[in-house]
């Protein structure tokens, strides 16, 4: 009892608020790439491009990257959820230039726990990452600035989704004051009850710090008043929280600052936050900028946003029905309806069809809540219901009508923002600050986000009060987001993540910036294949990807694409004389992008 005692003591002190730490923006590696490593990508090309003429490098990025500057992160790294402690900015930084072997990669923490201590941080770890990266001209990395835009709306009507804001400058005077954020209660007042912060450090003693840390993040966040209303963005005080209701809000605000920037959609077919019937050229009504959001992200940790299939995630068309199942696919509001009928004690009773009814009216009315209106099911009981069984590795909860295929179909009688035209890009969307970390199929638990909601599964409080042969009504409204999601089922579907590749005049920062607003850009799911793909005019003349060509009749392509180099084991000698096994370990478990010669 005397031992227990002071150890109580220390955590009843921290329960109320002492003990945490800030979490700072972590320590850049200074050691330069050895020339001759960085000289060998483009060398690896020449074959390839002499034969299609073509005189730009193709250079490979990741602009989606989180470090445990998001709150998310911050909480997937507690080792008490499996989590391996602290991935700040700065390791981002190392990873993409050591581990994944990246030509350019983004910061993008999510910007509702952004503070304005961390938005300074941020800026401060990039403009370090740039300055160890060597000449300006030929640099080893070039890392960009940004932060991701996190909406989600309960409802199709409310709903935007998740956008990427990527900076081209990096200094203060040249880039927004605050990150802006979308308007996430959960974030900004989310609180630990002081139950909680009691039972974190006593379950996982040995690691209490990690958790004193993640409370003094909350209570940072908790803590930056919001911005005040009807003032421009570029009066606002420094340390508010700005935020912006709608793409449209968000679009404004962005281009009061002068500051050249791009905004990228990302994890739109991912069912996890998008409500069933969304569609994403609701967005071509007033909610579309066609000289700022100008690429998508069809592939990521979450994978494949790139196809369109005909059938609901629900119901038929906006009936908000049940439809029956097809080949190819099965409505989880079904799938409800069975689960049921397997508890009935006479499946073919009249009985039992109304409560398969019942529960496929509950399941859609649920809308992405719907899981919780079966208490007592396991991941299994729901079989692939929701998902695309026809898709490559497609997203969680599938929703085609937010695919980038419907997308680029999708038009409204009008101008240029009445119709998308996007270029496509993968990107990871990494939790860990593992940018580009897809170049190898390995170590799941570290190198893939699986540990993403893995703690939000179907563990309905309910459960003991509720009837397990009926499903049960749920408000969507009553739910805060975390309880809305199927975590448990969705980390099934995460996977390693994608690539952004573009073609480059140059190594530099304004030649990779140029690549993107041209839209000379691909996406890969992890490979760092080679890929010219050009439209021939009538004479035979290619205009590259991103390229506007007219058409009277059907146009003529011409592609081209050299397969990825397969990977060795190990890293490079080079990589692991520059920063040594111990960060190697720690960063990338002695896995690097390690091309061969095959």
């Amino acid at each position: 009892m005397k031992a227990i005692a002071p150890a109580l003591l220390s955590i009843l002190i921290t329960a109320t608020g002492c003990g945490g730490n800030h979490e700072g923006p972590g320590t850049v590696a200074t050691s330069r790439l050895p020339a001759r490593l960085v000289a060998a990508r483009g060398e690896r090309q020449l074959a390839p491009r002499r034969a299609t003429g073509s005189e730009k490098q193709i250079l490979f990025g990741d602009l989606h990257v989180h470090s445990t500057f998001s709150m998310d992160a911050f909480a997937l790294s507690l080792p008490i959820r499996g989590g391996e402690g602290a991935h700040p900015p700065a390791d981002a930084c190392d990873f993409a230039r050591y581990c994944a072997g990246l030509d350019f990669f983004s910061i993008n923490d999510h910007a509702e726990s952004l503070t304005p201590r961390h938005w300074r941080e941020t800026k401060q770890s990039i403009r370090a990452c740039n300055a160890a990266a060597g000449d300006p001209d030929n640099p080893d990395v070039v890392a960009f600035l940004g932060w991701e835009w996190t909406q989600v709306g309960a409802t199709p009507d409310e709903h935007f989704g998740h956008k990427n804001v990527i900076l081209l400058e990096t200094a203060d005077d040249r880039v927004p004051a605050r990150a802006i954020s979308a308007i996430r209660p959960e974030f900004t007042r989310m609180q630990i009850p002081t139950v909680g912060k009691l039972l974190m450090p006593l379950i996982d003693f040995p690691n209490r710090q990690r958790s004193y840390d993640f409370f003094r993040l909350l209570d940072e966040i908790a803590a930056v008043p919001a911005c005040p209303s009807g003032v421009d963005t570029l009066e606002l005080p420094a340390d508010c929280m700005e935020a912006a209701t709608t793409p449209a809000d968000l679009f404004r605000r962005l281009d009061r600052w002068d500051s050249p920037h791009v905004v990228i959609p990302h994890g739109t077919t991912w069912g996890l936050n998008t409500p069933p019937l969304s569609a994403i050229d609701d967005q071509l009504d007033g909610d579309h900028d066609a000289a700022t959001q100008t690429l998508i992200e069809v592939y990521s940790g979450h994978g494949n946003a790139e196809e369109y299939r005909p059938w609901r995630a629900n119901g038929a068309g906006d009936s908000g029905l049940c439809s029956p199942p097809s080949a190819d696919f099965e409505p989880c509001c079904w799938r409800a309806g069975e689960i049921i009928r397997s508890r009935c004690g006479d499946p073919e009773s009249a009985e039992c069809a109304e409560r398969v009814e019942a529960a496929r009216r509950h399941f859609v009315e649920a809308g992405v809540a719907g899981y919780r209106t079966i208490v007592d099911t396991e991941v299994t009981d729901w079989l692939d219901c929701g998902q695309c069984r026809d898709c490559f590795l497609p997203a969680f909860d599938y929703r085609p009508a937010m695919s980038a295929q419907y997308a680029l179909a999708a038009a409204r009688p009008g101008g240029a923002d009445q119709r998308f035209r996007f270029g496509f890009i993968g990107s990871s969307d990494t939790h860990s600050a593992r940018a580009g970390k897809g170049y190898k199929e390995l170590d799941r638990l570290r190198m893939i986000d699986a540990g993403l909601g893995a703690t939000f599964g179907n563990q309905w409080g309910s459960r003991e009060s509720r009837a397990r042969e009926r499903s049960h009504s749920v408000r969507l409204a009553d739910l805060p987001l975390q309880q809305r999601r199927y975590g448990e089922r969705g980390v099934s579907y995460i996977v390693g993540g994608g690539l952004v590749a573009v073609h480059a005049d140059g190594r530099d920062r304004r030649s990779i910036w140029s690549a993107i607003e041209r839209k000379e850009v691909y996406a890969t799911s992890g490979p760092r294949i080679l890929l010219w793909f050009d439209a021939l005019s009538a004479a035979g003349e290619p205009s590259p990807m991103g390229s506007t060509v007219p058409a009277a009749g059907a146009v003529r392509f011409r592609v081209r694409a050299a397969g990825a180099f397969r990977q060795t084991p190990g890293c490079p000698a080079a990589v692991v004389g520059a920063i040594g096994e111990e960060r190697l370990e720690r960063l990338c478990g002695q896995e690097c992008h390690h091309p061969g010669e095959t």
